[in-house]
């Protein structure tokens, strides 16, 4: 696998998602949880997108519940909790694994592309990757990195 266009994703429907739908622009993917924390960062990933939207960005969430079991069981019940306190609109996918042996192909290939401080694995809920027009990890977030502090490397992919 060369770039992230090279897999497909399920929605939460269990519907296929080829990712080469969003070839040539920049997107933000991150691990989610609805039970967590680090949860009221989908009210800055909201906000990123609104303002780079119109500019081709998408912010793509991949729900998961490695840590803590901080998701809901039922990804209809995760995706109205995003809609309704968070006000999310960018597109949620189904829940995943972003580590161990059940680990999504994607998430495999972006750690890959860019590790952690100590190691390949996500440590955490909101683990957010910065992916430019080619389908390229440009950067890797910390879990506690606010979304606006993207930005700044945003801006450049545009």
């Amino acid at each position: 696998m060369s770039s992230i266009y090279d897999f497909t994703v399920k929605m939460p429907n269990g519907k296929d998602k080829p990712l080469k739908e969003f070839e040539g622009i920049p997107l933000i993917i991150v691990n989610t949880a609805s039970k967590c924390g680090l949860t009221p960062q989908f009210k800055g990933l909201q906000e990123v997108y609104d303002k780079y939207k119109e500019q081709g960005l998408e912010v793509l969430g991949f729900p998961c519940d490695q840590f803590n079991n901080q998701e809901f069981d039922n990804i209809d019940e995760t995706t109205q909790f995003c809609q309704m306190n968070y006000g999310v609109t960018f597109p949620m996918f189904a829940k995943i694994d972003v580590n161990g042996d059940n680990e999504d192909p994607l998430f495999t290939f972006l750690k890959e592309q860019k590790k952690g401080v100590l190691s390949k694995k996500i440590k955490w809920n909101f683990t957010k990757f910065l992916i430019d027009s080619k389908g390229q990890v440009v950067e890797r977030y910390a879990p506690t990195t606010d979304p606006a502090k993207i930005e700044e490397d945003l801006v450049k992919l545009f």
